[in-house]
């Protein structure tokens, strides 16, 4: 393996599914060796959560705060955000502002079943538009999700003036996430590229310099409907590495400088 280990830059260590053994994952993960987990919020519920796993795992577990662009209102039942989230939301990020190392999870998603309305939609931007504003006056980049909504997000992120962008698990076509490439922002590869031909040919594409490792743990793991966690990382990395044809040693390397320089305030968190 490369002397630093890699960062994974996305994942929901505050997800129901870990509370049970939590620290077995984050074991695993360090015995894998991961140097660092980012780990993203959805809603202002998680919060504490992820305050609480950053403070239980120093140096490990790194957080960003942010509210999602479909909220969780139960298990079984999803929404749209609204604004009324993000209000919420604002007290709590500026109490915990100088311990985040970005504003996340934020970003558009125009899925049918959440967003069908014009409505919607628009209060999403928005939404998104006061995080991205939020993100400039503390000085912290954006961590983004953006299904369904590629060009939307890359355009509205351009317009705002976000300079520190990572797209995570980008579905879009590889010639427009060229244009965020072009923008300087960076793209989070997960392990389900192992059964995703969309995010293949979007590697294929993309230089290697704008490539960042996640897990979206427990989310798009190798195995669909399987459980997945940060330990996995490595298995993104090796598909990474033979689709580019360079040894994962590199792939690992490069993706963790990419990682400190879309997340400036890792430097601080971890031993690298």
């Amino acid at each position: 393996m490369a002397a630093v280990g890699a960062v994974d830059c996305h994942c929901h260590l505050a997800a129901p599914c870990f509370q049970p053994d939590v620290a077995a994952v984050v074991r695993a993960a360090e015995e894998a060796a991961v140097a660092a987990l980012v780990v993203v919020a959805e809603q202002a519920a998680e919060f504490c959560r992820v305050m609480e796993l950053s403070e239980r795992f120093p140096g490990f577990v790194v957080p960003c705060l942010g509210v999602h662009p479909v909220q969780e209102v139960s298990p079984e039942e999803q929404r749209s955000v609204t604004l009324k989230d993000l209000e919420a939301a604002l007290p709590l990020i500026e109490l915990y502002k100088d311990k985040l190392v970005a504003i996340g999870e934020v970003g558009l998603d125009f899925t049918p079943r959440f967003a069908s309305t014009d409505e919607q939609k628009e209060e999403q931007r928005q939404v998104l538009i006061k995080q991205v504003e939020l993100a400039r006056r503390l000085d912290l980049p954006l961590n983004v999700h953006s299904r369904s909504a590629g060009r939307p997000t890359i355009n509205l992120l351009k317009e705002q003036g976000a300079s520190k962008v990572l797209l995570h698990a980008f579905d879009g076509k590889p010639s427009v996430a060229m244009e965020g490439v072009k923008a300087g922002y960076y793209f989070s590869i997960p392990p389900s590229i192992i059964r995703s031909e969309q995010k293949q040919k979007l590697v294929k594409l993309l230089p290697l310099e704008s490539i960042c490792l996640e897990t979206d743990s427990p989310a798009l793991g190798p195995e669909k409907q399987v459980r997945n966690e940060p330990k996995n990382i490595y298995i993104a990395a090796e598909y990474i590495a033979k689709i580019k044809g360079i040894p994962v040693e590199e792939v690992i390397e490069v993706t963790t400088q990419n990682a400190l320089k879309v997340f400036p305030k890792l430097r601080n968190f971890v031993r690298v």
